[in-house]
């Protein structure tokens, strides 16, 4: 819920479209949201958390990356919100922070792929 329902103590269902208007606060957030998808590793860590919570041994496993890079890119999205832990025994489990995001990881790779293999756009 944005901090403005909550301070005026209104109480609403969370929507999956909702209508906003862009001001330099929302369009300063988007932006770091976008940055964070910018990276490479990251985008591919983040598609990897869309088909549920993973450790960071299986997410090493799946990036086909060193440990010490992955942590380092979990570390970072994690900082910036995108990410959520918990302790699972000695392991750390890391999930998206929400559907927004996995609907925006989702849509940004289909896209891409209709940009590299031609297929045409749609709704």
């Amino acid at each position: 819920m944005s901090s403005a329902r909550q301070a005026s103590g209104q109480t609403t269902t969370p929507s999956l479209v909702h209508e906003v208007t862009p001001d330099a606060g929302l369009l300063d957030t988007a932006a770091a949201t976008l940055r964070m998808l910018a990276e490479p590793t990251r985008l591919h860590l983040l598609w990897q958390l869309t088909t549920g919570p993973k450790s960071v041994t299986e997410l090493t496993e799946l990036a086909d990356v060193p440990r010490t890079v992955v942590s380092q890119h979990l570390a970072k999205l994690r900082l910036s919100g995108l990410v959520d832990t918990r302790k699972e025994g000695r392991h750390v489990i890391y999930s998206l922070h929400d559907g927004h995001l996995v609907r925006l990881i989702r849509e940004t790779l289909n896209h891409a792929d209709h940009q590299l293999t031609g297929e045409p756009f749609h709704e």
